[in-house]
Parts: C-alpha cells; structure tokens; sequence
C-alpha cells in the first residue's frame, strides 16, 4: 500500500479511458481518505451491499478498476474474482520488503513520495512472529486469487515491484488490458528507502538468523532500481593491429586507454564507430581476440563525471541538468557552472560534490524523474549491459593497468606496450577534499559496485 500499488494506479490512470479508484472496498475509507462518496455510492451504502459500488464502476464509460488487498471487503473480492470480465492484475514483492516497507511507513507516516527532498527513513524492529503472520497472510491471499482464477479458468497479469519501471513491461500490462500501451511513464511517485534491508532494520542478525541460512526472501540483496543498459558497441574501440578491444565504462579512465591502443597504430589511431555487423566483422578478422573493460572507484568515478559534466561552463556538459539539479537538488554552483578561472574553493567543491553524490544515490534508487545516464550509472549495470552482446574477457581495475595491460597485449601476440597514462589533475582534486563523509556517500550511492566488485576506501 506504499509505492508500488500507487505508481501501478498512476501509470494505469496515464492510458486514456483507464480509470482507477483508488481502495474502493477498504473497510476504513471510501477509495482515498477523507473521501466521502465514490461514483454517487457513500460508504454506508457500499458497506451495505457492495454490489452497488461494482455496478457503478461498470457502468461508468471506459475500463474502470480499483485497488485490492488482503484486507479489504470479501465480499467484493469473492465477486471480481468469479468475473471472467473484470481483468486481474496481481502486484507481488518480495514479502521481507514488503514487510518491512509497511513497518516504515507506520513510523515515519509517509506512505507516498513525490520529491525525494521530503523522504523520511526510520529503522525498525524485526519480529520473528508479526512477520510469520504477515506471510501468513499474504500467501492465504495469494492462494485465494490463485485458486480463483484456477478452478473459473482464468489467468491474471503478474507484475513484481521491480517491473513497475519498465516501460515494455507496463506496455505489455496495457496490451493485456486491451488498451493503448503508454509511451512514458508518469514518474510522479518516488521509490522510498530504496536502501537494502540490512539498513532499514535495527536487529537485522537476528532477521537473518529467524529466516534461515536459505535466505529464501533475499535479504543480502542490494535493490536495484536502474534502468537496464545496452551494449554501448558504438563506444567501444579496439587497436588497429592487435586483437584487443576496449569496452569502455563512461567516467572510467577512457582516454588514457585509448592512448595506449592507438601505441599500436604507426599513424596513433584506432578503430571505433562499431555496429553489431562491424564488430562481428572485427572479431573474425581478429582470431584469439580479448575484450576488456576498466574499472574505477566509484568515488573517482563519480568526482570525474561532476568535474567533467556538471560543475563546468561550457561545451560537453550538461547544462540543463545542472540548471535542473540547481533548483530542484539545491546544487550548490554557480548559474551556468563554473567559467575556468573562476575563484572556487576547496569547501565549495566538497559541498557541491557531496550533494550530486546524494542525487546519484537518489537517481538509481529511482527517486528522481531524471534520466540515469551511463556517465554515473552504476559500474555493475554497464557490464551487465555489455554481456548482453558481448561480455568482456577480462575486468580490470584502474590501478593495475600498468601491469595487466601489457601482459594482456602479449597475450594477443601484440607487443608488450607501457601503459603510462600523465597524471590525472581530478584525482589530486579529489584527494584535496577527500574525507570520511564523501566515503560514506560514495558507498550509499553505489551499493552493488562496492559489494560486487569489493572496492574499499579510494586511495587517490
């Protein structure tokens, strides 16, 4: 009853002639709180006979639904349940979240989101039997629904909470409903604590000890709510007289590694501008050919892309995105970025660096109506993106290019180029301000990079 079945019941209102009404058989209120009558029918006359209320809705011109739990009137769920006419959508999470989603919302009393600025996070308690008789609960329902639709033949769209993001699969939900599928969608609402359990639950050893070591409901996972990536194959670029192909991770060290491909080239070039067909092309011209792709921190990282993107006048940079992280994210730069020369001091740079690392957490937890672009995406959705086409032999880290990068080259029968890129004026920025704060909010903005592929603390 928090984000998910809001953002589901915004998207579905988005597709003309969709209507949804909100919780029309909550036993406490009327579709919304404070909502005195739906449809001409008042709750007296709902709660008295609930048919009325589901006349009115059929009759109303265009596909009209509502909202559905466990909870609600049985006598209406039992009728909607029996209609092969009525289309059935079934929202699941995962139900430790959901679990303690609702928890949350109950402490904090903020059950929807529309600016992540007014996000209100709390800690709570795990017990071992409110949580048994949550999941009680929930699979009686579900086995009801189940059930249902088993013994009537009938089927029903199933969504997860994760799947409330993706535009084909909302597409596929309006094919199902016999509707104009969306061509967006209505990012109005905002993911709350998007953070993984073991943040949000005070007690969280003894969760993980009550629910087993299967760890059936996932609890180590860290939630991922970023847009899935394509191959990037026209920023890739491989050595014109070796079989070595970069994969490169925007706001990675790009360049130096070019500059080390082109070392193969008498004339300093490489080959770039891939399609699928090119680059099919490349690799059977190429036999024993090895991909590779170059990590960075993700402190660095993301100090690069503000450098570089947000913080500067200029050519290259977004400009509109930072206008817009100016007034709606409180970014504290200047009007049109920074002009080279400009007076900015190490305090300003911190201030400002530290709240586009709050953003960067924000937009991939899926809190803000911004797109996520590749330059501070996380590093794990760019690779799992390259797998989609073609997975990289090898992933390297930043600070063992020196050594890997040569012996890589032998490897192909290519000589054993140096790799010895200048030195990086952005990290000597970085390590000017480098402090145990920006760590912190480095790690909460890029939970899965720091897990899956073990970084510690940046060392400059």
């Amino acid at each position: 009853m928090r984000t998910g079945s809001n953002f589901l019941e915004a998207n579905l209102n988005a597709i003309p002639g969709v209507h949804c009404h909100g919780e029309a058989f909550n036993p406490h209120f009327l579709g919304y709180p404070g909502q005195e009558t739906l449809l001409g029918i008042t709750r007296a006359q709902r709660d008295a006979d609930p048919r009325a209320l589901l006349a009115a809705l059929r009759a109303q011109p265009g596909l009209n639904g509502f909202r559905l739990f466990g909870d609600h009137d049985p006598r209406a769920v039992d009728a909607v349940l029996a209609d092969p006419r009525c289309a059935k959508i079934v929202l699941t999470r995962n139900p430790a979240e959901s679990y303690v989603s609702r928890k949350i919302a109950a402490l904090t009393g903020q059950w929807k989101l529309t600016n992540p600025q007014h996000a209100r996070s709390g800690q709570v308690h795990f017990d071992a039997r409110e949580f048994a008789a949550h999941l009680e609960r929930l699979q009686a329902f579900q086995l009801r629904i189940l059930r249902a639709l088993q013994i009537s033949g009938q089927t029903a769209f199933y969504v997860d909470y994760e799947d409330l993001q993706d535009l084909e699969v909302m597409q596929g939900l309006a094919r199902f409903l016999e509707v104009p599928p969306p061509e967006g969608l209505d990012r109005t609402l905002k993911k709350q604590n998007p953070e993984p359990l073991w943040t949000k639950v005070v007690n969280f050893a003894e969760m993980e000890s009550a629910l087993g070591p299967l760890d059936r409901f996932d609890l180590s996972r860290t939630p991922n709510f970023e847009p899935r990536r394509g191959a990037m194959v026209p920023r890739m670029i491989a050595a014109r007289n070796a079989g070595l192909l970069h994969l490169p991770i925007p706001g990675g060290p790009e360049e130096a590694v070019r500059g080390w491909l082109a070392s193969f080239d008498r004339g300093g070039q490489v080959s770039e501008g891939f399609n699928a067909r090119t680059l099919r092309q490349w690799k059977l011209a190429h036999s024993g050919h090895r991909s590779f792709t170059v990590l960075r921190h993700p402190l660095a990282r993301a100090h690069a892309v503000f450098c570089t993107r947000i913080l500067p006048a200029g050519p290259g940079t977004f400009a509109d995105l930072r206008e817009t992280l100016r007034r709606t994210f409180g970014l504290p730069v200047p009007e049109g970025g920074l002009a080279e020369g400009a007076p900015w001091t190490d305090a300003a740079h911190r201030a400002a660096f530290a709240r586009f690392l709050e953003f960067v957490k924000a937009n991939l937890g899926g809190q803000t109506a911004l797109r996520t672009d590749p330059s501070w995406a996380s590093q794990t959705a760019v690779v799992q993106g390259f797998c989609n086409l073609n997975p990289p032999d090898l992933i390297l880290r930043e600070e063992e290019l020196a050594e890997e990068l040569p012996r890589l080259a032998e490897r192909v029968g290519a000589p054993a180029r140096p790799y010895a890129p200048p030195p990086d004026p952005l990290a000597a920025r970085l390590a000017a301000i480098h402090d145990d704060g920006l760590e912190a909010l480095a790690r909460e903005a890029y939970q899965r990079d720091m897990v899956l592929f073990g970084f510690g603390r940046w060392r400059g």
